[in-house]
């Protein structure tokens, strides 16, 4: 049921946001150099390393940690990038990852492969036996404003908590919090 919830929402959403996407990719390229989509090595089910995109926000010398990790990362955004940031829109390439089976749109968010200490923890508490999400628990609750330890706590309790009533409570909070801005560094 959940993965053909994903799947009619996913394709729906691709549909609905073509051109929107397509403007994106079109700003993101012309307003700073590289290609307008990152592809970011992250930890799948199981511990699966995949490809997930994203419209690139940052410049492209920047280095592949968490944003919390950069040093200045105000100077590694680009200018378009702050702003598709701060709307969740570098997000929606992810729609594909979604039809390929890679991610859901509700799980933990794929940790990217070098975040060892949090990949070892969702590990530990069975957190990588689920797909990763565009969106979850932890990201409603705080985002990147969490610890990693307090991150795989909301993990292990979307975990035992998984419905698809949860799911859609995590959806509705996830859009208000796009127009709220909250936990979204930079």
């Amino acid at each position: 049921m959940k993965r053909i919830f994903d799947i009619v929402i996913a394709f729906g959403l691709l549909i609905l946001l073509s051109i929107p996407m397509i403007a994106i990719a079109l700003v993101v390229r012309t307003t700073s150099k590289g290609s307008s989509i990152h592809l970011s090595k992250r930890i799948g089910k199981e511990g699966v390393i995949f490809q997930m995109p994203k419209f690139r926000s940052m410049y492209v010398i920047t280095p592949e940690v968490s944003t919390h990790e950069l040093k200045n990362s105000d100077q590694c955004i680009t200018p378009v990038g702050r702003t598709i940031r701060k709307f969740s829109l570098d997000e929606l390439p992810q729609l594909y990852s979604i039809l390929k089976g890679d991610m859901s749109l509700v799980g933990p968010r794929p940790a990217l492969y070098n975040q060892y200490e949090l990949n070892i923890l969702r590990t530990n508490n069975g957190v990588d036996k689920i797909l990763p999400g565009v969106t979850g628990w932890a990201q409603v609750n705080g985002r990147d404003e969490l610890s990693i330890v307090e991150k795989v706590e909301l993990d292990t309790e979307y975990l035992n908590r998984q419905s698809f009533q949860f799911d859609m409570k995590i959806i509705f909070m996830t859009i208000l919090q796009i127009f709220k801005f909250r936990g979204i560094l930079h």
